[in-house]
C-alpha cells in the first residue's frame, strides 16, 4: 500500500502552546503539535492514490493541498505527537480504503406476497368506514 516510514519523513511538525487550563505549565511549554502533510509534493503515493485522497480528504484540505492536524490532548509534547501520527495514518488508511460493493438481494415472493395482502386489508378497512352506495 505505502511506506509508513517514508510517509513518516514528509511529514513536519510544529510544537505551539496549547490553549486552556494548566496554569503557568500551559504558559512556558509548547506541548500542543501541529502536524502538516502537503499532498500534492508527496513521493509516497500514486497519483491514483493522490487523488483518492483529495475527494476524500477536501474539506480537510488548506487551498494549497496541505492536511494540518493539531493534538493538544497530552501535556506531553512526546506523547501529541505519538497521537497525532496514529490519528494521521488512521485517516489516510481510512480515506484509501475502497468500499465494498453492495449485492443486490432478491426480494423473496412470501415478503412481496404479505406486503400487498396487508395493503389490501387496509385497503377493505377504509373502504368499510365509507358510506354505501345506494343507486
Amino acid at each position: 500500500m505505502f511506506s509508513e516510514v517514508a510517509l513518516i519523513q514528509e511529514l513536519q511538525f510544529k510544537a505551539v502552546r496549547s490553549s486552556g487550563a494548566g496554569g503557568q505549565h500551559v504558559n512556558k511549554v509548547s506541548s500542543k503539535i501541529e502536524l502538516s502533510f502537503d499532498l500534492g509534493n508527496s513521493f509516497v503515493f500514486s497519483e491514483n492514490q493522490k487523488e483518492r485522497l483529495l475527494v476524500k480528504l477536501k474539506h480537510r484540505l488548506t487551498n494549497n493541498g496541505v492536511l494540518l492536524m493539531q493534538c493538544g490532548e497530552s501535556r506531553s509534547q512526546h506523547k501529541n505527537k505519538d497521537l497525532i501520527i496514529k490519528r494521521f495514518f488512521a485517516l489516510i488508511k481510512a480515506s484509501l480504503a475502497v468500499p465494498k460493493r453492495r449485492i443486490r438481494t432478491k426480494i423473496p415472493k412470501s415478503v412481496i406476497r404479505k406486503r400487498l395482502k396487508n395493503k389490501k386489508n387496509l385497503s377493505d378497512k377504509k373502504a368499510n368506514r365509507r358510506k354505501p352506495n345506494l343507486d
